[in-house]
């Protein structure tokens, strides 16, 4: 009896799964920093700008449903 060694995602699915993991990625590097030269002053525009609070969790969720779509999506 012969087995066929079949992989388990396409060259599809790795591509987008490689997508997925460049934008999870940006996301976690667009969310950090915020380190403030002087301890005792509080800067709110570092901490709490658009880009940490916003666009760096879009891009993370982003990142993550692609990952599910590569997992998801039948191989040709």
């Amino acid at each position: 009896m012969e087995t066929k060694n079949t992989p388990l995602f396409g060259k599809d699915n790795l591509l987008w799964m490689l997508i997925g993991i460049i934008a999870i990625v940006i996301g976690a590097f667009l969310m950090i920093g915020g380190k403030s030269a002087d301890p005792n002053v509080f800067n709110e525009a570092e901490v709490y700008g658009f880009r940490r609070i916003t666009l760096a969790p879009i891009l993370i969720v982003v990142g993550l449903l692609i990952e599910v779509f590569a997992i998801m999506k039948k191989s040709k």
